[in-house]
């Protein structure tokens, strides 16, 4: 049994190494937040024994608490037991409430803390081996592709995707730009009983009317034409299995009508054609419009969103998903990293943290770039807050307003050093400090030049 035990006192590592060793469990120490998520990704652990209090900030918890969140987005499944010398009951609801199984506090009874951790990795093992039964039979019904979504605000989502997924209904996903929509629609039709067959998108915003009609019904090129100068339109390559229109309030009124009659009856005939076809296929719509309005402004068919909407799933900016944040990095990274031909392989601890800081205005993708964008910059294996904040989009006073000043100024450092390529000389002349003061402040905050 592997324990990854985090507290920044040697004597307290020596104290605890020595027990656990004693009782059969093979020991793995970190003295930081940054030593316990490199060794998350380094290695697999049956539990980890946490402390909450680190040199940063000695007495609040603050720090730990903020390290719980992050172990759990990159490991929802590994049970953690938090300890500290300051424990009240409102630090150990606070701990529960992000995660932790259970709380100890120092100075540990050996016995009790024993009993904690053996039963809390009987448990995480019976909750891995039911995920890896729910993840075997999801495959079994059809390669449903993962969702990274732990955070709180995603739980409705995801409870509502396991009751509609499997179904024939209707679908309306809606949500801001790039919240991630059509992976949820890819989702939905891989767990339905149409999997087997086609999932076709059409992005109902993008196609000017005439366009529009012929991706949706087909057409007929020409009075003389064959076989080979047909070409079939969405609802016939969907048949049997699933549409997906992208950008749903955005289609021409005209279209919205040929399209309420065809999920009314099924058939629809193609554009230069006399001959009525038939087609049974799924529809998934999505949108970042208020539907409702558009209605009640006479620019959506009421009508047509009612059979749009059999159930509407309504999917959180990425700004209420802070958690999700650092398992969504590491997902984008890992896909990169599987093409080959970069160096990176990791995230600090400062990188993480600047991701979670950002506003992300376009969500999900937005994040997806900026991961992109960070391989293509970063010179090692650690990605470094530095080449997640160089080309990053301003910010603006707003988020600063919400920030710690602590927070504000390891922000405002990090930005002149992005800006100076790390040259810490021309960095503190920016900020208006001597260099010996900038080095201070970077290692207070536990910042790297370069």
């Amino acid at each position: 049994m592997k324990i990854l035990v985090a507290d920044d006192q040697p004597d307290v590592l020596e104290a605890l190494r020595l027990l656990l060793r004693r009782e059969g469990f093979e020991f793995v120490p970190a003295a930081s937040p940054a030593g316990v998520l490199a060794a998350l990704q380094e290695q697999d652990f049956d539990a980890a024994l946490m402390d909450l209090n680190y040199t940063r900030d000695t007495t609040s918890g603050k720090e730990g608490l903020d390290l719980l969140s992050q172990v759990r987005a990159q490991d929802a499944t590994l049970p953690v037991v938090v300890m500290t010398a300051w424990g009240s009951v409102e630090g150990a609801v606070e701990a529960m409430r992000r995660g932790a199984r259970d709380y100890v506090q120092k100075p540990w009874d050996n016995a009790r803390l024993l009993t904690t951790l053996r039963t809390q990795i009987e448990l995480g093992r019976a909750l891995r081996r039911s995920r890896r039964l729910e993840e075997e039979n999801s495959r079994l019904r059809g390669n449903v592709p993962p969702l990274v979504a732990h955070a709180s605000a995603m739980q409705p989502v995801l409870r509502l995707l396991e009751r509609v997924g499997p179904s024939d209904a209707n679908v309306l996903i809606t949500g801001e730009h790039g919240t991630g929509k059509e992976v949820v629609a890819r989702w939905l039709h891989q767990s339905s009983k149409r999997a087997g067959k086609t999932l076709v998108a059409v992005n109902a915003g993008g196609l000017s009317e005439g366009v529009f009609e012929s991706e949706l019904f087909g057409h007929v090129r020409g009075a003389f034409t064959d076989a080979k100068t047909d070409r079939a339109g969405a609802f016939e390559l969907a048949d049997g299995g699933t549409l997906f229109l992208d950008e749903v309030a955005n289609m021409p009124m005209a279209q919205q009508a040929k399209l309420l009659r065809v999920l009314q009856t099924g058939e629809f005939t193609p554009v230069g054609s006399s001959k009525v076809k038939r087609s049974d296929v799924r529809v998934l719509a999505a949108t970042n419009a208020r539907l409702h309005e558009e209605v009640a402004q006479g620019r959506f068919r009421e009508d047509l969103l009612y059979r749009l909407n059999t159930v509407e799933v309504q999917l959180p900016p990425l700004r209420d998903r802070l958690d999700d944040i650092p398992q969504l990095a590491q997902f984008f990274l890992k896909r990169i990293v599987d093409r080959g031909g970069t160096p990176a392989r990791r995230f600090s601890q400062a990188a993480l943290e600047g991701l979670v800081r950002q506003p992300w205005r376009g969500n999900v993708r937005e994040l997806e770039h900026a991961v992109e964008r960070a391989v293509l910059l970063a010179s090692a294996e650690e990605i470094g807050a530095q080449d997640i904040l160089l080309g990053a989009p301003e910010r603006g006073p707003a988020l600063l307003e919400s920030m710690t000043l602590d927070d504000a100024e390891r922000h405002l450092i990090q930005r002149a050093l992005a800006r100076c390529g790390g040259n810490v000389s021309e960095a503190a002349k920016e900020l208006g400090l001597s260099r010996s003061a900038l080095y201070r402040r970077l290692q207070h905050h536990g910042l790297k030049a370069s």
